[in-house]
């Protein structure tokens, strides 16, 4: 193996070493569990070794990052998640590689996105990005709806052609009263994702928790982790 693949396979195997020790601590099964690794600002090459490693599904949070690299690695069986704020003008890029998009905040964006998979004669996992310090404009510092915003936008996905509602996702805010109290804002994301399986009861993911919170998102129930930094690395200034 190269000294990156060693440094890549080590570096998972701490992470799936504190999935596991979140999982049996909160009672649960290990495989309820699922890893996002994100990969920004790491290269194609940074993918593949990945995917030779096991990994199955990857993030992304920028066209301009994700669009080459996905095509680059459009041979390897990955499930491409993208996670970050998204302008209407790449939903059609977006749309050509990603499987899912998590970060689904505005009515605006799921018109586009359906017109654009159906374009492309595709199904499109969506997630509603919850914005647990929603201010009074009814969103959060980085992005996403307020939790009294999740029903119709939700219905809304889950009525458009080529898209189809698969849960809820939360970044934990650095503001607000959830600030500094991760596990209570992962609980919080449960409860509401709890009250919209009433009305969708297919919308079963919880995308919650990054490398420094995994074990609180774990705890509090949450599905898919997004881990980038402990698998890949400190990551390099962007210019």
């Amino acid at each position: 193996m190269t000294e990156r693949k060693d440094e890549l396979a080590a570096n998972l195997a701490k992470v799936e070493e504190r999935i596991a020790a979140a999982c049996a601590a909160a009672g649960r099964d290990r495989e309820e569990v699922t890893l996002i690794v994100v990969t920004k600002t790491y290269p194609a090459s940074d993918v593949r070794t990945l995917a030779e490693l096991g990994v199955r599904h990857v993030a992304e949070n920028r066209d301009q990052d994700a669009a080459p690299k996905a095509a680059a690695c459009a041979d390897l069986p990955l499930t491409w998640h993208f996670v970050g704020q998204l302008q209407t003008n790449k939903v059609r890029s977006v749309v050509g590689y990603a499987d899912l998009v998590q970060s689904v905040d505005r009515a605006r964006l799921v018109t586009a996105l359906s017109k654009e998979a159906e374009r492309a004669g595709r199904e499109l996992g969506c997630l509603v990005q919850v914005a647990l310090d929603a201010g009074a404009n009814g969103r959060g510092e980085r992005g996403g709806v307020a939790p009294d915003g999740i029903g119709e936008l939700a219905d809304l996905v889950a009525g458009a052609p080529g898209l189809r509602l698969d849960g809820l996702m939360t970044v934990a805010p650095l503001t607000g009263e959830y600030a500094g109290r991760q596990e209570a804002a992962f609980e919080r994301l449960m409860d509401l994702s709890t009250h919209l399986r009433r009305s969708h009861p297919t919308a079963t993911m919880v995308s919650a928790g990054m490398s420094a919170d995994l074990e609180q998102a774990v705890a509090a129930g949450a599905t898919h982790v997004r881990v980038g930094t402990a698998v890949l690395g400190v990551r390099p200034r962007l210019g």
